[in-house]
């Protein structure tokens, strides 16, 4: 792409500062992303971009617009996600979250706002690339639901994929912010860059009961509590240690009074691992020890999972991404990352489809003391880094057209 194209990217800062401070005032979490899709779907319409709204085969929230050059090349897909998390912002900045307990702790807002700047920069400069571009702004990357027409757990990623967005697509790509890098770094791991992370849900059905007469209840509390103790000892006792492993449990809940034995418990959580073999092996663990505490108390339990997939960078993707960002932003700014993350991104599921690349865009403002780290109810980001971003989508696709 010409260094006009990466100027003008640099010239719509105030409006994409602009559109990233709207989405982060009314963040909107998983499927519930009405208002945000409306405002992507705008925005691409302006533009004269193709538009098709209600996408995913299972809950219907996403948007893809398509952008096609007019000459023969390769189909892109760039993707940013549009989902913010239900956790309740400390900031006290003037665009600070008006959806009390929503926030924006991930940066989606900011990629939202640098994939419209590139849809922005490609339209005006379609003569000096190739190809057709699909610009997938996704739901529910931070989690999955049960899907409303076959009870699987969804995220938004698979709710896509399974409604079409990556058929007949050559390539993929997407960042993500890191404010452990400076403004203006990127990085990209050659190939291992997360985990596959599995999120899990264990219902514990027992038999409410009086205090004062626990041998005729069955208590589904303890059996949550039990199986909380048993798992943390298997995952330190029967995975190899050599392999990067973690799990974690997020929410337990038990109990409607203070002097009854609860009838029912119900805890989620996460589990990370980089081998295809260990996921299944932690769910088979996870079974196990379920079947055996509900069987010994005499109750019994049911059990949900989003199976994670560990995402890999395909070589060749990486080599055009390394040589993208040097393009956007200076030999100096483009690093290897050496050791892979245990954080989890369904853009795995696009690279199990597409040869691509997800990479890594520095975030942490040189002025400020303090980065706080992502999902922290003050993080923030250098609004500099939004243009950055933009232009860095916008050399993906000069880099892969150029090769066709």
């Amino acid at each position: 792409m010409t260094l006009g194209a990466l100027d003008y990217a640099h010239s719509l800062k105030d409006e994409l500062v602009a559109i990233r401070r709207d989405l982060h005032r009314y963040p909107e979490v998983l499927f519930q992303v009405d208002r945000t899709a409306a405002k992507v779907a705008d925005y691409l319409r302006r533009l004269g971009i193709d538009v098709r709204e209600g996408v995913g085969k299972h809950f219907g929230k996403g948007v893809v617009g398509t952008l096609d050059s007019g000459r023969p090349g390769p189909v892109i897909v760039l993707r940013a996600d549009m989902d913010a998390l239900a956790i309740r912002e400390e900031n006290t900045f003037e665009h600070r979250s008006r959806n009390d307990g929503a926030m924006h702790a991930c940066g989606h807002d900011a990629h939202v706002a640098m994939l419209l700047g590139a849809a922005n920069v490609l339209t005006r400069f379609r003569k000096k690339w190739r190809g057709t571009v699909r610009f997938a702004f996704q739901p529910a990357e931070e989690s999955a639901l049960p899907s409303p027409v076959d009870g699987r757990m969804i995220s938004g990623g698979k709710d896509l994929i399974e409604d079409g967005a990556l058929e007949g697509a050559d390539y993929a790509f997407a960042l993500h912010v890191e404010p452990r890098l400076p403004t203006g770094t990127l990085g990209v791991h050659r190939r291992e860059s997360m985990a596959a992370s599995t999120h899990f849900r264990i219902a514990f059905r027992g038999l409410n009961g009086h205090h004062s007469t626990p041998h005729l209840a069955v208590d589904a509390l303890s059996m949550a509590a039990q199986f909380v103790t048993d798992v943390k000892y298997a995952v330190a006792t029967e995975l190899d240690p050599f392999e990067p492993a973690v799990l974690g449990f997020g929410t337990l809940h038990a109990g409607t009074a203070i002097n009854a034995i609860a009838g029912d418990s119900e805890l989620s959580g996460t589990y990370r691992v980089f081998q295809p073999e260990a996921v299944d092996k932690l769910q088979r663990l996870l079974e196990t020890r379920a079947a055996a505490i509900a069987d010994g108390y005499g109750g019994s339990y049911t059990s949900q999972y989003r199976l994670g997939t560990p995402l890999i960078n395909d070589p060749t993707a990486v080599e055009l991404t390394l040589r993208a960002g040097r393009r956007a932003f200076g030999e100096q700014r483009v690093v290897v990352l050496e050791k892979p993350s245990l954080a989890g991104e369904d853009f795995a599921l696009y690279l199990r489809e597409l040869p691509g690349a997800f990479a890594f865009l520095g975030v942490a403002d040189p002025a400020k003391e303090t980065a706080y780290p992502l999902h922290h109810p003050r993080f923030d980001l250098d609004e500099n880094a939004l243009t950055m971003g933009a232009g860095l989508f916008v050399q993906w696709v000069a880099e892969a057209s150029s090769r066709e």
